[in-house]
C-alpha cells in the first residue's frame, strides 16, 4: 500500500512538472524615466526701487543675469521686456476752422502702457516667428489697447508718436550685451516724466524660436520728499493745489517785475 502511494506521488510530480515549467515569467518592471530639468535662467535687478524726488530727472533699469547654454546664433537667445503701469490717455484731432484750430474728433484708449521698452540679443524677427511674436505682444502695434470714441488707425498711431516722442515707448532695437557666453545684461532708460507704480520686468529665454523659460521681475517706482507730498496734495485736495499754484504764480511774476523794474 505504502509503495502504491509512493508510485502515485512520483506521477503526480512528473504530470505537474511541465505545467509549472511552462508558467510565463513575470513581466519586467517599466524604466525608471527621470525629469527633464526646464531650461536654466537667472536673473535680477540691479535695483529693486526708483525714487522719484524733485531733482529726478531719469535713471536706467539694468537687468542682469545668466543661462546655462552658450549665447549666440547656435545656442539660446535672451529677451527683455519692461511695461510699466496701466493707464487712460485721450487723444484728439485739431481741426482748422476760419483759420482757428479747435479741438475735433477724439479717442480715449484703455489699459495704456505708462512705459514699454524691449530689449533682445538679437534683432527681434530672427529670434521668434509671427505667430509667436503675436502671442506674446511683442510689438508696440500688438497691444491691447481699448479704444474709445473716434476709430481709425490715425489716432493709435498719434498715441504711439506721442509715447516715444516721450521716451516712455522704447520700440527701436536695443541689443543685450553678452559676456563669457553665458552672463547678459541690458540697460532701458526711464525718463523724468515715468508714472510711479509696480513695473513687470520679463526675462525670457528664446530657444528655437519659441520661448521655453521666463522670469518675472518687480520694480517699484515710488515719489519721495517733497514730489511725494506735492503729489498727495494736487490727488487729494485739487481746489487747494490750483490757489497755491496761482498764487505762487502771482508772487513770481511781481517779484520778477520788482527785480527787473527799469529805473
Amino acid at each position: 500500500m505504502n509503495r502504491a502511494k509512493r508510485l502515485l506521488a512520483c506521477l503526480a510530480l512528473l504530470l505537474g512538472g511541465p505545467a509549472l515549467a511552462q508558467t510565463p515569467p513575470p513581466p519586467p518592471a517599466p524604466p525608471v524615466v527621470a525629469p527633464v530639468a526646464p531650461p536654466s535662467l537667472a536673473a535680477d535687478l540691479s535695483l529693486r526701487r526708483i525714487e522719484v524726488t524733485t531733482a529726478f530727472s531719469g535713471a536706467e533699469i539694468l537687468v542682469f543675469g545668466a543661462t546655462e547654454r552658450l549665447i549666440g546664433p547656435q545656442g539660446d537667445e535672451v529677451l527683455v521686456l519692461v511695461t510699466g503701469p496701466e493707464t487712460s490717455m485721450m487723444v484728439r484731432q485739431k481741426v482748422n476752422v476760419l483759420g482757428f484750430w479747435v479741438n475735433g474728433a477724439a479717442a480715449r484708449f484703455n489699459r495704456v502702457p505708462s512705459y514699454w521698452a524691449l530689449a533682445s540679443t538679437r534683432p527681434l524677427t530672427q529670434l521668434l516667428d509671427r505667430v509667436e511674436r503675436g502671442d506674446l505682444r511683442l510689438a508696440l502695434d500688438q497691444l491691447p489697447l481699448v479704444q474709445l470714441g473716434a476709430q481709425g488707425a490715425p489716432f493709435r498711431t498719434a498715441l504711439a508718436e506721442l509715447q516715444q516722442g516721450a521716451g516712455l515707448w522704447v520700440d527701436r532695437d536695443r541689443p543685450i550685451e553678452v559676456s563669457g557666453g553665458r552672463l547678459f545684461h541690458a540697460r532701458l532708460p526711464l525718463p523724468a516724466t515715468v508714472v510711479h507704480g509696480a513695473y513687470l520686468v520679463q526675462v525670457m529665454l528664446v530657444r528655437d524660436r519659441r520661448v521655453v523659460a521666463r522670469q518675472e521681475l518687480r520694480l517699484d517706482v515710488v515719489r519721495t520728499g517733497s514730489a511725494a507730498w506735492i503729489a498727495d496734495i494736487a490727488r487729494g485736495q485739487p481746489v487747494l493745489y490750483g490757489i497755491a499754484c496761482i498764487i505762487l504764480a502771482g508772487l513770481a511774476g511781481w517779484f520778477g517785475s520788482v527785480v527787473f523794474r527799469r529805473s
